[in-house]
């Protein structure tokens, strides 16, 4: 196994509008789609795509969008063991995307509240070279994440989001000390640090992760807060999961082996093919999609 993936397990209802609306206002929905969803899912997805090994750890309902999430997953060669069906409701984002591809989300977190981790996955995890965890809604959850990483070998690969960040530095300081690799964008490290992203990287190094990679959009990204590495001019349609896609295409080249500016640069691709589609996933390539790419850079 190359990356388990640890995080909430979505099915994302996507509408398409005018404008986010607010307060007391009207827009029209000019699309309507619907997909599998969460982050850690996408970037697992992201990766099996790119010829990996894949599993999952989390929870769905015993409903219609829980048997959705699981066929997604077959569908994609992510094993599926590890998940469990839980009696009630999956988890369901509702996501709205305007005309230049900004989004607003509400999350609906279900049976992914209710995630326990025991020795079996903990052996599970620990047969694969990375575990890649992102942030969950619930605190019980959050808490089974805190007291896994002190139970695994495998590397830890972390994307805290906005709902961890939000939670500050000394919060979440016990899982970053102990991740090979910390993926932020702009927004999620200058709340999560109080400080910009380049002097926010090097706290995050110091505190203990080997590798930390922040997002800035269509500027590219910056690794250890002094390696820039520029992005690709594409049209965006929608940004949902750029973030993903972008921990996926980094982690590939992890494991590949490549130089941090080579992962780089291929988690700005893989990204900017995902935002050239609708939905976190549709975008995703397989690694045929980027051979030619790699071999040139």
């Amino acid at each position: 196994m190359d990356v388990v993936g640890i995080g909430a397990l979505n099915y994302d209802r996507l509408f398409k509008v005018s404008k986010i609306a607010c307060g007391d206002e009207e827009e029209f929905i000019k699309d309507f789609s619907e997909e599998c969803g969460g982050s850690a899912a996408n970037t697992i997805v992201g990766l099996a795509r790119l010829g990996l090994k894949t599993g999952f750890i989390g929870n769905v309902g015993d409903d219609y969008e829980g048997k959705k999430i699981l066929d997604c997953f077959v569908q994609e060669n992510v094993d599926i063991s590890m998940i469990k069906i839980k009696k009630g409701k999956s988890g369901v984002v509702f996501g709205f995307v305007d005309e230049s591809g900004e989004r607003a989300l509400y999350v609906h977190p279900g049976v992914n509240d209710y995630l326990s981790i025991g020795e079996e996955e903990i052996e599970y995890i620990n047969k694969a070279k990375f575990v890649h965890m992102s942030s969950f809604v619930g605190e019980n959850s959050y808490k089974e994440q805190k007291k896994l990483v002190n139970k695994i070998k495998a590397k830890i690969s972390f994307a805290p989001g906005m709902l961890y960040a939000k939670k500050g530095i000394e919060e979440i300081k016990a899982i970053i000390e102990k991740s090979f690799v910390v993926f932020l964008n702009r927004r999620e490290i200058e709340l999560l640090t109080g400080m910009g992203y380049v002097e926010g990287s090097k706290l995050l190094l110091d505190i203990g992760a080997k590798v930390v990679v922040v997002t800035l959009g269509k500027e590219g990204c910056i690794i250890n807060g002094d390696i820039k590495v520029e992005g690709f001019k594409t049209k965006v349609v929608d940004t949902t999961g750029a973030g993903d896609a972008f921990a996926a295409g980094f982690l590939y080249g992890i494991i590949r082996g490549y130089s941090l500016k080579k992962c780089g640069l291929i988690g700005n691709k893989v990204a900017s093919m995902c935002i050239s589609k609708v939905g976190a996933r549709q975008g995703l390539p397989r690694e045929k999609d980027i051979k030619d790419f790699i071999a040139k850079i």
